[in-house]
C-alpha cells in the first residue's frame, strides 16, 4: 500500500462519518480522479468502504490483520505502543511479554505491547484456559507502574474502563464491568483482563497487563459451553470491526487512566469503574478457596475487594473469588 493510500485512508479511520471526495482531494491535494483507485487499493486490502454520491466515502470495517503498523497509524499515546511486537500465533502474549522481560531491561520495555493473531495457550485468572482463536484481539502491556503493591488491582480497573469505554464509544454497544476482571455486553462476556506481577516484597520489577477481547471472533465455531457464555463484537453489531482501531482506542483509554493512578489520584478511577460497574447493586454468588456464600454486591474499595452484604447483615470483604451473578 503506498503513502498516499495510506493517507486516503488515515482520513477515512479518523472521520466521524462519511468523507467526501471535495474533502478527499483538498486535504491531500488530489485530483478527484485518482480518489477511486485509492479506495480500489484500499477495498482489495480488506477494507470495507461504502461508497454514496451525495456523502462521499465511509469505512465500515477493516478486517486485515492486527499489525504494528495498522496500529501506530491511528494510535496516538504517549509512550503505550510505541513498541509493538507482533506474533501471528503464539503460546500466550503474556508468556512472550514475560521473556522478553526476563532477557532484558523491563524499565526499558514499559509501555511495550506484545500482540498476536491468535493464542495458542491463552488463558485467563487462576491458569483457567482461555480461547483465543484468530479474529480476536490477544495483547499484552508491559509496565513498570510506580504503585504501592497493595493497590496494582488499580490498573486491573484502569484497563476495564478501557476497555468498556472504547467498545461503547466506538460501537455504542452498552459494554460494562463485571468484578473482577471481565467486561460485558449484555448478559454475556466480551472481553477479559489479566494481571501478572513481578516483584520482591514491594519493590515491582514489572507487571503484564493482559487484554483478551473477542471482537471478530466467530461465536458459533466456539464449544456449545462457550456459546452460551461469551458475546463478540462482530456478534453485537452483524459485521467485523477495525480490531487495530479497537485496541489503538483501548490503549489511548488506559493510558490516560494510568498517568492518574500514577500522579496518586485514585478516587477518579473507583467513581468511573463503579459507574461502569454490572456487579455492584446486584445479588451474587461468591466462591473462594475456602468457602461459598450469597450476598449483595454494595461496593468496591482501592485493593480492588468486593464488598458483600450477606443475607445475615454481616458485611464481607472477598480479595479473591469467583462472583456468579444471581
Amino acid at each position: 500500500m503506498n503513502d498516499v493510500t495510506q493517507k486516503v485512508l488515515s482520513m477515512l479511520e479518523s472521520a466521524e462519518g462519511p468523507v467526501t471526495v471535495e474533502e478527499i482531494s483538498r486535504t491531500l491535494d488530489m485530483p478527484r480522479s485518482m480518489i477511486s483507485r485509492h479506495i480500489k487499493e484500499l477495498r482489495e486490502n480488506g477494507h470495507d468502504i461504502e461508497s454514496s454520491l451525495e456523502s462521499g466515502y465511509l469505512l465500515i470495517r477493516s478486517s486485515g490483520p492486527i499489525t504494528p503498523d495498522a496500529i501506530t497509524r491511528v494510535l496516538r499515546t504517549t509512550f503505550i505502543g510505541t513498541d509493538i511486537r507482533y506474533y501471528e500465533s503464539v503460546g500466550s502474549t503474556n508468556w512472550a511479554a514475560k521473556k522478553l522481560c526476563l532477557e532484558g531491561d523491563p524499565q526499558s520495555l514499559n509501555g511495550t505491547v506484545v500482540v498476536a493473531e491468535e493464542q495458542t495457550g491463552g488463558f485467563g485468572r487462576l491458569g483457567r484456559a482461555w480461547a483465543s482463536p484468530q479474529g480476536g484481539i490477544w495483547a499484552s502491556v508491559i509496565l513498570t507502574p510506580k504503585l504501592p503493591v497493595d493497590s496494582l488491582f488499580m490498573l486491573m480497573m484502569a484497563a476495564s474502563i478501557a476497555v468498556a469505554r472504547a467498545i461503547r464509544r466506538k460501537y455504542d454497544l452498552g459494554a460494562l464491568i463485571k468484578w473482577p476482571n471481565d467486561v460485558y455486553i449484555g448478559d454475556r462476556k466480551a472481553a477479559g483482563l489479566l494481571l501478572e506481577l513481578s516483584a520482591d516484597g514491594d519493590d515491582i520489577h514489572y507487571c503484564l497487563l493482559g487484554i483478551g477481547i473477542d471482537a471478530n471472533v466467530d461465536v458459533s465455531q466456539l464449544s456449545p459451553d462457550l456459546q452460551r457464555k461469551v458475546t463478540s463484537i462482530r456478534t453485537e453489531l452483524g459485521h467485523e470491526i477495525d480490531r487495530a482501531s479497537l485496541l489503538a482506542s483501548v490503549l489511548r483509554e488506559f493510558e490516560s487512566r494510568y498517568m492518574i493512578l500514577e500522579s496518586g489520584e485514585y478516587e477518579p478511577i473507583l467513581r468511573e469503574w463503579k459507574s461502569l460497574s454490572l456487579t455492584l447493586d446486584n445479588r451474587v454468588s461468591i466462591r473462594t478457596v475456602r468457602r461459598s456464600f450469597e450476598g449483595t454486591a454494595i461496593d468496591i474499595d482501592q485493593h480492588g475487594a468486593l464488598i458483600i452484604r450477606k443475607d445475615n447483615g454481616r458485611i464481607e470483604k472477598v480479595v479473591a473469588g469467583d462472583c456468579a451473578h444471581l
